[in-house]
């Protein structure tokens, strides 16, 4: 996308705010941003083209954190203390509710217009930002768990996408026997005990028909559906389709082994896309195809959605500015420029099929089916406890030092007393 593209969706994103004052107040707006994944970078060009129809604004920027679980370790020592040095947040889809019900966040009705304002998104994102009927935060843009997978070695083998987990592991044997390559996983997925193994338990789960928790965030776990689900990668390993040590596999280690070209079948989020397809040591450049996960036999594809919100500090100095910048930064044309910029998954749905986006990015019309069919990760007041019990259990399970029957019972006792 051209600079000048910039420019236009920026000036039709801001509207009336063009006209303003140059003698106004100067005010200093900070931004947490996260980490290289959610692209700075490119928030940083967005910023400054605010700050040029907003000179009476000054936007610095604050990153830090490579993975989910660390933004949210600092963002809950800075928000805990009432830090007002950061006014504005860019938050994973599992924190508003967290956040919000902690008094951390300020409350966008006043600035947005209500709760409708959230007609324009996703309904998984429209609800993880609505809290206790409130605007807790409004989305940046979205994520979700993909399949991705070597399309030539499909090709070569005259193999179809797998639709379920038990096709995909003929696929796979297939492949590896034909390769004859020792080093060639069939699958990769995420075992370590990292946010990552949160999905990887609920996976095969969701896609049984089954819930976690409720509208109200209640527990409903289903332990024979669970166990089914965990017993199912384990067999994988058996079979020889995923790795022995899978417990010990993090995000970048699959990104990393897929793009080398040793793995067949890899579940990861998607801005492993860019990297396979940019990344100058990439083994597999043009070779990479994205369909939705395979379901267990009788069931339905389920995948994983994550996303970034942003939100504004309930410590902020500055909240109407604070929320004025925010509805431009969720707005669609910056949602536009993301996507076409940085591969950036939207959060609304007429994105997916602008022609300006998938001129630059020609697989989001696959990613759009994907990404609207996802489930979030239990949405509770105690996430932080909901991922711990989860990953480290999950992890535990797939190292076989519990069995899927335990791991399960485990979960259960632990978070009853935390989804209730």
């Amino acid at each position: 996308m051209k600079r000048r593209t910039l420019h236009t969706l920026i000036a039709m994103a801001l509207g009336a705010t063009l006209s303003i004052s140059a003698h106004a107040q100067q005010t200093s707006l900070r931004v947490f941003s996260g980490g290289q994944n959610q692209r700075p970078d490119l928030m940083r060009k967005l910023f400054d083209e605010y700050q040029k129809a907003n000179p009476n604004v000054k936007i610095d920027i604050e990153t830090g954190g490579a993975t989910s679980e660390l933004q949210r370790q600092y963002l809950s020592t800075v928000l805990n203390a009432k830090d007002s040095a950061i006014d504005i947040y860019l938050i994973d889809i599992v924190n508003p509710a967290q956040y919000f019900s902690a008094g951390w966040l300020e409350p966008l009705d006043a600035y947005v217009g209500g709760s409708s304002v959230m007609k324009t998104y996703l309904p998984v994102y429209a609800q993880a930002n609505i809290v206790n009927g409130k605007v807790a935060a409004m989305p940046a843009f979205a994520d979700a768990m993909f399949m991705y997978y070597r399309k030539d070695l499909l090709e070569k083998y005259i193999i179809k996408e797998p639709k379920t987990w038990d096709e995909l592991a003929v696929a796979a044997k297939k492949i590896q026997e034909g390769e004859k390559n020792p080093n060639l996983q069939g699958l990769s997925i995420q075992g370590a005990p990292i946010e990552g193994a949160v999905c990887t338990f609920l996976l095969p789960y969701w896609s049984q028909g089954k819930a976690f928790n409720d509208a109200s965030g209640k527990m409903t776990l289903d332990k024979e559906a669970a166990t089914k689900g965990m017993d199912m990668w384990l067999k994988l390993v058996d079979q020889g389709v995923m790795k022995k040590n899978i417990a010990e596999v993090t995000t970048p280690a699959t990104v990393n082994e897929f793009k080398a070209g040793q793995v067949a079948f890899a579940i990861n989020w998607g801005f492993a896309w860019d990297r396979f397809k940019d990344d100058a040591d990439s083994q597999v450049k043009g070779k990479v195809g994205v369909m939705p996960l395979p379901a267990m036999a009788g069931g339905k594809s389920a995948t994983c959605v994550g996303g970034w919100q942003w939100a504004v500090s309930a410590f902020s100095k500055s909240k109407v500015e604070s929320a004025k910048l925010v509805q431009f930064l969720a707005s669609t044309n910056s949602s536009k420029f993301l996507a076409a910029e940085g591969s950036l998954l939207p959060t609304i749905q007429s994105v997916y099929t602008d022609p300006d986006v998938l001129k630059q990015v020609p697989w989001f019309k696959d990613a759009a089916n994907v990404v609207t069919a996802g489930q979030a990760r239990p949405i509770s007041a105690q996430y932080g406890q909901v991922s711990d019990a989860i990953r480290t259990t999950t992890s535990a399970i797939l190292a076989r030092t519990k069995t899927p029957a335990e791991g399960v019972a485990e979960i259960e006792g632990r978070l009853s007393r935390v989804m209730r």
